[in-house]
């Protein structure tokens, strides 16, 4: 069984199944914006591993300003809750907003990127990574 999880009104719901590729916290300009937050959590996965359960998602495509490389977010249209996105530069991944899952606590958060663009009061575990720009492929 998978973990499974939604948008804030229940409309959109998800499982996602196996182990993710990869947790990590991103304080890039484009999961600001989504998240309204000082940074976005997405938890990768192969796009196999993903189910939709329920409801049809929108999409809004975001080009990124440091990059050029579009990001592609996937929101309920009800409440407007992003539940997904897909990048240009990770093809065949998909990755879940952290804080859509039923049970947030499932998944371990292993890095934390664009560490540059993070708030200056940012505090991270003592044994994060912590990395200025994004992971390697």
């Amino acid at each position: 069984m998978g973990q499974e999880g939604g948008c804030q009104c229940g409309a959109v719901r998800f499982v996602s199944n196996g182990d993710p590729v990869r947790a990590m916290g991103c304080h890039c300009t484009s999961c600001k914006l989504r998240t309204g937050a000082p940074y976005g959590v997405g938890v990768y996965f192969e796009d196999e591993q993903i189910t939709f359960l329920q409801g049809e998602v929108q999409h809004y495509q975001y080009e990124s300003d440091t990059t050029g490389r579009w990001i592609r977010n996937e929101f309920c249209p009800i409440c407007g809750s992003t539940v997904s996105w897909t990048l240009e530069m990770r093809p065949g991944l998909r990755a879940i907003a952290g804080g859509s899952y039923d049970d947030p606590d499932w998944y371990k958060i292993e890095a934390h990127i664009w560490a540059r663009s993070a708030r200056s009061d940012m505090c991270y575990a003592q044994d994060m990574s912590v990395h200025e720009q994004a992971l390697p492929k």
